[in-house]
């Protein structure tokens, strides 16, 4: 599996993936899963065993709806998932840190970042199954977890859209200083995903590089139930 999600990774046009990010904080990839892996993983929801905690977000101010977070050892499909990602997305994490000035690098590999989030007491697994039904949706938010924080993550669109759900749209949105927030909306099919910033990236601007806010969320629900794939690079505190 860990060489399959290498290739399929390695095969998405990063050219556009990188451009996309940086001139909107976002990015569509895929496919990159399979139907029958995506209802695979959304058909673990109702079970307990694969996860560490489960949050209902209507208790916390989050919004509506309901997520899980997975316990180590992660689902095969996530586990080769989450490494592969990171290692096209860390030179883009580096780069963006540099443009704006943040200290510290991010190794090539995964299995070296998530020791350093370890050490530092970060060491609850962070990829995440969401579920929504009708009428559910997901505040705007960061996933930070800690000091140790990776500056960009993925979700990944587990259901069809217009067969198993209407509505429920992903939501980025940019607060940029001393101007009007801008939202982008992310179409997405079953098995893609989007890349997006966590909190905060680069922007060019006529007097040098700044840096904008960013928070994402999921538009309400507005018939059907969505399923959603956490892809977070950082572990939790």
């Amino acid at each position: 599996m860990s060489a399959d999600m290498e290739r399929r990774v390695a095969s998405l046009d990063w050219a556009e993936i990188e451009t996309s990010l940086d001139t909107r904080g976002c990015a569509m990839a895929g496919p990159l899963l399979t139907p029958e892996e995506c209802a695979a993983l959304a058909e673990l929801y109702p079970q307990d065993a694969p996860f560490r905690s489960r949050i209902v977000m209507a208790r916390h101010g989050f919004g509506r709806g309901e997520y899980k977070y997975f316990s180590y050892p992660l689902p095969e499909v996530i586990a080769g998932l989450r490494p592969a990602l990171y290692g096209r997305l860390a030179p883009v994490a580096n780069r963006w840190f540099a443009q704006m000035k943040m200290a510290g690098t991010f190794p090539s590999a995964h299995a070296a970042f998530l020791k350093r989030c370890h050490d530092a007491g970060q060491t609850r697994p962070t990829p995440l199954l969401l579920q929504y039904g009708e009428g559910d949706y997901n505040c705007l938010h960061q996933d930070l977890y800690g000091e140790t924080v990776f500056p960009i993550q993925v979700a990944v669109l587990l259901s069809q859209p217009g067969v198993d759900f209407e509505g429920g749209e992903f939501v980025l949105v940019e607060q940029r200083p001393r101007m009007q927030s801008r939202a982008e909306v992310v179409p997405l099919q079953r098995g893609w995903g989007v890349i997006f910033a966590v909190s905060q990236r680069p922007v060019a601007g006529t007097k040098g590089t700044y840096r904008v806010n960013m928070r994402h969320g999921v538009s309400r629900l507005r018939s059907g139930r969505r399923h959603t794939l956490g892809v977070i690079f950082h572990d939790a505190a």
